[in-house]
């Protein structure tokens, strides 16, 4: 059992749609439908998977415009992110109108999601782990069987999340990155929201914003 993922960038912002699976059953979910949604559902039927879940790491217009479409398509739940994100859930119409990204509406999710919880589909099981600072109700998915992360704006290749945003903390980022996140290991591969995948292994060495010789 493998979980197999496909990085769809959507919108003007890049934003990095995962679309992932177990390649036992088929059966997966659609991580930060952020928008273009016609062709995410393109993307999931050229697979020929079967979605189950739709899942947000939090809850800015690019990571979350287009979760309430999305899961209308494919008739299923939406789970995340975590209840402190419930203000930019609310404002997601504004948010969308803010920057131009056609689309965006409020959704309820059938389940705020929180440290620890699981997810579940097909025969994988994601680990929830909230990682604050970029926004409040920031959370991550992990898959521990392939050493796997969905980071969101925690972190990307060479850099770190915004902070300057309404409810952003730099102190609570630093946190979630460096006690949260680097523990998982070094070999763990991570799919940032925007830009290449890394690893938490090559950005503890050479991040100039969270590396261990910069915060060690």
């Amino acid at each position: 059992m493998t979980l197999k993922t496909k990085i769809l960038p959507v919108t003007a912002l890049r934003q990095n749609c995962s679309i992932i699976w177990c390649d036992e059953t088929n059966h997966g979910a659609i991580v930060d439908p952020g928008g273009d949604v016609e062709k995410i559902i393109s993307a999931v039927e050229e697979i020929n998977m079967t979605p189950k879940l739709v899942l947000i790491t939090h809850a800015h217009m690019d990571h979350a415009g287009g979760a309430a479409a999305t899961a209308e398509h494919f008739a299923v739940p939406i789970e995340g992110p975590h209840i402190d994100d419930k203000f930019l859930v609310d404002a997601l119409p504004h948010q969308g109108k803010m920057y131009d990204l056609p689309g965006c509406r409020v959704y309820e999710p059938q389940r705020w999601l929180q440290a620890g919880d699981s997810i579940k589909f097909g025969n994988i099981v994601l680990d929830v782990l909230h990682c604050p600072g970029h926004t409040p109700g920031h959370v991550v998915f992990y898959d521990k069987t392939t050493d796997m992360a969905f980071v969101g704006d925690v972190i990307f290749k060479g850099s770190i999340g915004r902070t300057d945003f309404i409810m952003g903390n730099h102190e609570d980022l630093i946190h979630s990155i460096r006690e949260t996140l680097f523990p998982l290991g070094e070999n763990v591969t991570f799919v940032p929201g925007h830009g290449p995948t890394s690893t938490f292994g090559e950005e503890r060495k050479n991040n100039p914003y969270v590396g261990d010789d910069v915060v060690g």
